[in-house]
C-alpha cells in the first residue's frame, strides 16, 4: 500500500526542487521531516508540505501507521514554463524563463 501527494505548478524550477528531494528519498517520514525542517532551501517548504499531504493520505485514506511509514518515491517534474520579456541592449528584447514544476512524494509502510 502507498499514499501520494502531488503539488502542481509550483513555481520553483525542478532542479531546485529535486536537490531537496534527493536530502529525502528513502528516510523515514519523520528523519524527513527533521532534515527538511533544517534545510535552508527554499523548496524545502515546498516539499515540506507535500510530505505533510502524503503521510495524512496514508493516515486517512488508506489507514497505514505513520510511525511505519517511509519516503519511497520523491520527483519533480517540469511543468509549463512563464515566458517575461525584459529590455536588452539597442531596443532588443531579451526573455526570461519564469519555471514551475509538479512535485510528487509517495509514502510507502515499511514491511
Amino acid at each position: 500500500m502507498e499514499a501520494k501527494a502531488i503539488a502542481k505548478y509550483v513555481r520553483m524550477s525542478s532542479m531546485k526542487v529535486g536537490v531537496v528531494l534527493d536530502l529525502i528519498r528513502g528516510k523515514d517520514v519523520n528523519e524527513a521531516f527533521a532534515i527538511l525542517n533544517y534545510t535552508p532551501k527554499d523548496a524545502a517548504e515546498v516539499v515540506n508540505k507535500v510530505l505533510k499531504s502524503a503521510v495524512a493520505n496514508a493516515e486517512n485514506n488508506m489507514n497505514l501507521d505513520p510511525s511505519r511509514l517511509f519516503v519511497a518515491e520523491a520527483y519533480a517534474c517540469s511543468g509549463p514554463t512563464l515566458k517575461r520579456f525584459r529590455p536588452h541592449a539597442q531596443g532588443r528584447a531579451f526573455r526570461i524563463n519564469k519555471r514551475t514544476s509538479h512535485v510528487t512524494v509517495i509514502v510507502r509502510e515499511r514491511a
